[in-house]
């Protein structure tokens, strides 16, 4: 039985391979893992236009054969078949972005020059043509001295034509084996190659071309950059309250009817206080919460989708350099800011080990959504909704205070770690900048939903039931006659023993009732005092009374902005640590970064309420 023919797809990362992956396989895919790398294998069967089946290897992105990450590593020995077990791919099909040509000519010049049977995918030639961009591929086929086939794989165009030549460029192997490989020349010689190649081959551009070019003069001016990328976030943190009070208003009120609506109809007993202290005050105080979380990541989902974000990280990565890190960190630092957990696993595409571990540490500093429904609820009982200065609202400067001090945090955080346990020098990087392009109102919508999803999936499952397991714990044992019923619960033993620790910071015992199950998702934290508040009512109608009416009376401002400084670092969701634990392959870092947040959080709100306290606050 003869071997299986392979063909292997290269090119730079956001170049279309994957779509065309999809478009040549189908559903015929197979996925693993590199052996002893955490890198996926991604493999499927093409039929070539002969009918012949052809194992095709979808590669990681990659900039150049030397490698600088774990992926580019895997990329450059399946090509130069330097894997174990992974035979020498028969074909190179390098796929091009066909709008940012000149780019991706730099890393196909060094892989044409490997002598290799190869063919080009010129891919996404439409979107480059949506852009006023006019390709002449007969042009790029000669300069380059390989075949070069336009195609649009979200669409299924020119994928017969890239089929039949990749059955010719194996003829032809197979009827010249002599090395055909190219001399090496040096990278400043294929970028200027590459310049020239590309602009050979463009027949026409129009101005709307230009003024993208204009654009990024102005956004990634070293100057004026920094300053229009921090003025977005302060909007978007102004209209994360502006724009949400009125819907999360009508939820909360919706969950305040519900309750009263059950201690009216249903028996009292065990069941209905289960429902209207655990479900509807627990569950139901961090749902409310909903609409902030939605128009946080639409303004996210907006900026990634027009192509600013990654032109974010190129801002950053100039400041990023004082503490020791690169732009390369600020993708999964970036990532954290919805979870923790996707940006410490996106730190795989980081070379430099120590600069990848020093980013995994700092990354809980980063503002999850989580901590927005805590942050949310605190600043709403405690901060007034006035005017700050002109149009700004003293709420949305508060929220934006906390971003930054979490950012700042980091920094300094990093500073330290590569100064000291992290020692090393930051490390450039590559960033390929993807066209402007005005975001899909569909694509938004499916974000959004699925962004909407996950926070009521957390709602309905961990928080759910951590709030049950704390309900019952505060429910029982029952008070006695005239004593408080969270004293005398299992719950309330618990807090005043962790209370005389939190104490001398300016937590009482039930914001340090709130920490133990904060452990498990920092939302918990709202859920829990919403119970704590609805299990010590004295009336069922104190049952549907707000949580930020409740926290309002009973907390001064000098507790509730040490419980947001509290929030600011420490690193209270166990799910975050047990991602640390596997990808630094062991507890010794996990712990570590445990200790350092913890002490942050214990002396950034110590500090934040002795000062509060002694300016009369």
């Amino acid at each position: 039985m003869s071997r299986l023919r392979t063909a292997a797809l290269v090119g730079n990362p956001n170049s279309g391979k994957s779509a065309l992956f999809n478009a040549l396989t189908g559903a015929r895919q197979k996925i693993a893992n590199y052996p002893s790398v955490t890198v996926e294998r991604k493999a499927g069967r093409m039929f070539l236009s002969s009918g012949e089946p052809v194992e095709l290897i979808d590669l990681p992105g990659s900039y150049a054969l030397d490698a600088a990450s774990p992926d580019e590593e895997v990329t450059r020995r399946v090509v130069l078949g330097e894997f174990p077990g992974e035979s020498l791919p028969d074909v190179l099909i390098i796929v091009l972005d066909a709008a940012n040509l000149e780019q991706h000519l730099v890393f196909a010049q060094e892989l044409i020059e490997l002598g290799r049977p190869t063919v080009v995918a010129l891919n996404m030639i439409d979107l480059a043509e949506r852009d006023g961009l006019v390709l002449d591929p007969a042009a790029l086929e000669q300069s380059l001295g390989v075949p070069v086939i336009p195609t649009v794989a979200v669409r299924r165009r020119g994928l017969d034509e890239l089929r039949q030549a990749v059955s010719e460029a194996e003829a032809t192997a197979e009827a010249d084996p002599h090395d055909h490989r190219r001399p090496h020349v040096t990278l400043p010689e294929r970028r200027l190659a590459a310049h020239n190649i590309a602009a050979g081959a463009i027949l026409s551009e129009t101005s709307q071309h230009r003024i993208h070019a204009r654009l990024d003069k102005v956004l990634l001016h070293p100057w004026l950059g920094p300053p229009i990328l921090f003025g977005l976030l302060f909007i978007i943190f102004q209209a994360v309250f502006a724009w949400a009070t009125p819907f999360a208003d009508a939820l909360d009120g919706a969950v305040g009817a519900l309750i009263d609506l059950a201690n009216a109809n249903l028996p009292g007993g065990f069941l209905t206080d289960l429902l209207t202290q655990g479900v509807l005050a627990g569950v139901g105080s961090v749902v409310v919460f909903l609409p902030q979380i939605i128009i946080l990541f639409l303004f996210i989902l907006v900026m990634e989708q027009s192509g600013y974000m990654a032109r974010a990280a190129f801002i950053m990565d100039r400041m990023m350099a004082y503490v020791g890190l690169s732009g390369r960190s600020f993708i999964p630092l970036l990532s954290s800011f919805a979870c923790a957990i996707p940006g410490i696993m996106a730190t795989r595409a980081i070379a430099d080990p120590k600069d990848r571990l020093t980013t995994i540490l700092i990354a809980p500093l980063m503002t999850c959504s989580a901590r927005l429904p805590v942050y949310a609820v605190i600043i709403g009982a405690v901060i007034p909704d006035i005017k700050a200065f002109g149009p700004v609202g003293l709420q949305g400067l508060v929220l934006f205070a906390l971003y930054v001090a979490g950012i700042i945090g980091a920094f300094i955080a990093a500073l330290v770690l590569r100064r000291t346990v992290t020692k090393g020098t930051a490390s450039g990087f590559i960033m390929e900048m993807p066209r402007y392009q005005l975001p899909l109102i569909r694509d938004l919508l499916i974000g959004l939903w699925q962004r909407a999803w996950v926070f009521l999936r957390r709602a309905g499952t961990i928080i759910f039931t951590v709030t049950m397991i704390l309900w019952l714990l505060l429910s029982f044992p029952k008070a006695g006659p005239g004593e408080d019923q969270v004293d005398a619960s299992f719950a309330g033993q618990i807090a005043n023993g962790l209370a005389v620790v939190v104490e001398p910071i300016g937590f009482n015992r039930d914001m340090a009732l709130s920490l133990i199950p904060a452990m498990a998702a920092r939302e918990v934290a709202v859920s829990s005092l919403a119970t704590t508040y609805a299990v010590s009512a004295e009336d069922e109608d104190a049952e549907a009374v707000a949580l930020q009416d409740q926290l309002a009376a009973r907390w001064t401002l000098p507790m509730a902005l040490a419980f947001l400084a509290w929030f600011v670092f420490a690193p209270q969701c166990l799910s975050t640590i047990a991602v640390a634990r596997r990808e630094t392959n062991g507890w010794k870092w996990p712990m570590v970064m445990l200790g350092y947040l913890f002490a942050l959080a214990y002396i950034f709100a110590g500090l934040t309420f002795w000062v509060a306290t002694a300016i009369g606050l």
